[in-house]
């Protein structure tokens, strides 16, 4: 199973990214290996539509699950096409969150927030 996370640093004591389309890396963590990579998001810059070029960027990981404080209503939807389940993530480091989705300590995110449509989102 893959699991990916918002980064804004390669560095997995670093906080999880409070923005999911504009987040600077994703970091992708594999459980069966218990390693990951860090890429970069290419839809960070994006004008507008980061959200979606993000969510596709994940699926295109073939990740199984997202960990992030929230996500847009159009990326959640790319997601849900895809199968994707999306966890709320909790205050802490990337490493942290993935023990606790790990040990079943974090809830699925149900809220979606309309987008912010080219101002960014930070």
């Amino acid at each position: 199973m893959k699991i990916a996370i918002p980064a804004d640093e390669k560095i997995l004591n670093s906080e999880v990214c409070m923005s999911f389309g504009r987040a600077p890396y994703f970091y992708i963590y594999e459980t069966l290996t218990k390693m990951g990579d860090f890429i970069k998001n290419e839809a960070a810059k994006s004008p507008g539509g980061a959200g979606i070029k993000a969510a596709q960027i994940v699926v295109d990981q073939h990740a199984d699950v997202l960990i992030t404080p929230r996500c847009g209503e159009n990326a959640a939807e790319v997601f849900n096409v895809s199968q994707l389940q999306i966890y709320k993530s909790k205050n802490g480091s990337i490493s942290e969150n993935i023990d606790a989705y790990l040990n079943n300590k974090l809830n699925k995110l149900e809220s979606f927030h309309a987008g912010f449509h080219g101002v960014g989102g930070n």
